[in-house]
């Protein structure tokens, strides 16, 4: 970076983007002789945005509120695209700050480009080199990562991708993910704060999981009952694709009546329609199928489980910072790092690949301490504090290795 960038604009839209980006707008307010704080929210999340944002405690400057009833995506770039334009203009910027892969990044990076506005890219580089899987996560990211003039790469691969696409390596750093900051800091927020953890706990009673079950679950301890957190959402299982994912949760679930399975069920129609046909109609006493979570209660049940299946990217990070191995119902991952690692193993939406690697990891402690015991690839707690340190140009900083 050649230049100290004072005026600083972070724009997000979803959950996930809000979780990894305001653990660093925290960052970046505690200098405010050196920043010039603006947070600018589209809204194409909408309740779970700001869920996170009030745990945060972050205020956006400006909201796009573009979300409405049956939106595609069409009409989020459009809505993102024209809305930025008036944002930029009032904040003026020095430079632009977007997360990771939605289309509110892909569109903001965009007007910021049509401004002639330095965007810089908060976990940059990631890739499946498939640009319909995960759809359309991977286009997305590829397209910011062209207009990006500064690159804030998680990982030495996610840098290596973006030296391949002759991206100029002054301008990459590697940070670590933000999301391991935002983890750290919920989970000490919980255990400062009594009030909050009894608001969880709470919450998920009000779910439907009964107090005497959130008081046994203990991670790996097979003493106590064991809990397999389960979440999907991804489009491109939809179909067949979550149908065999919950035929296997079924089995599972009748072959382990000591385990319990806990489902946070994404409101997408196409998931809940064979989730409520198969899991719901089966009646088991060891499967709780409830609403979806806000960040606080989900990295509670995170901390508390056992092992995680997921089709998610965020939690393939998470979770390993907890100890938690995690089995990833996709065919690709653009974090690859976690599966070089042993944190993360690929099992698809094969009913039977399913059932045979969780078998194993509840069966056997030797594979799951294997899993479990890795090192997390995805960082250390302080990728706020390189990525500050970068923008303020303030001293040469130690990269995450």
């Amino acid at each position: 970076m050649t230049k100290h960038m004072n005026k600083v604009l972070l724009v997000f839209g979803t959950r996930p983007e809000a979780i990894k980006m305001c653990p660093l707008i925290k960052e970046l307010e505690k200098h405010p002789g050196t920043f010039d704080v603006k947070v600018c929210v589209t809204g194409q999340h909408r309740e779970m945005l700001d869920q996170v944002l009030n745990i945060f405690e972050v205020k956006p400057d400006y909201d796009l509120k573009i979300m409405k009833q049956g939106q595609d995506l069409y009409d989020v770039t459009v809505g993102v695209l024209a809305g930025m334009r008036d944002v930029l203009e009032d904040a003026k910027p020095d430079v632009v700050l977007v997360h990771g892969d939605t289309t509110t990044s892909t569109a903001a990076a965009l007007a910021a480009f049509y401004k002639q506005i330095p965007v810089a890219h908060v976990e940059a580089g990631l890739r499946t080199h498939n640009i319909y899987s995960p759809w359309p996560e991977e286009m997305n990211r590829s397209i910011t990562g062209r207009i990006a003039t500064y690159h804030f790469a998680p990982t030495r691969l996610s840098k290596q991708n973006l030296l391949a696409e002759n991206v100029s390596e002054e301008n990459i750093f590697v940070t670590g993910n933000t999301v391991l900051d935002a983890l750290h800091m919920v989970l000490g927020k919980m255990q400062r704060e009594e009030n909050m953890k009894t608001a969880v706990e709470a919450r998920l009673v009000q779910e439907g999981l009964p107090a005497s079950l959130l008081a046994a679950w203990d991670g790996n301890n097979r003493v106590n009952r064991r809990l397999v957190l389960i979440t999907g959402h991804r489009r491109e299982n939809f179909g067949d694709g979550f149908r065999s994912i919950c035929y296997a949760i079924k089995s599972l679930a009748e072959k382990y009546p000591e385990v319990d399975f806990v489902y946070p069920v994404h409101l997408n129609p196409n998931v809940r329609k064979p989730v409520n046909e198969i899991l719901q109609q089966a009646d088991l006493a060891n499967v709780y199928i409830i609403s979806p979570l806000d960040y606080l209660p989900f990295v509670y049940l995170m901390s508390k489980s056992c092992l995680i299946l997921t089709d998610s990217g965020g939690v393939q990070e998470e979770a390993p910072g907890l100890g938690k191995p995690v089995l990833v119902m996709r065919n690709t991952t653009e974090r690859p790092e976690a599966v070089d690692a042993g944190t993360v193993k690929l099992v698809g939406v094969d009913e039977e690949k399913i059932k045979e690697e969780v078998s194993a990891l509840l069966d056997n402690e030797d594979v799951y301490n294997s899993m479990a015991q890795a090192v997390n690839p995805y960082g250390d707690g302080k990728a706020c504090h390189r990525i500050a340190r970068m923008l303020s140009r303030e001293a040469v900083v130690e990269q995450f290795i």
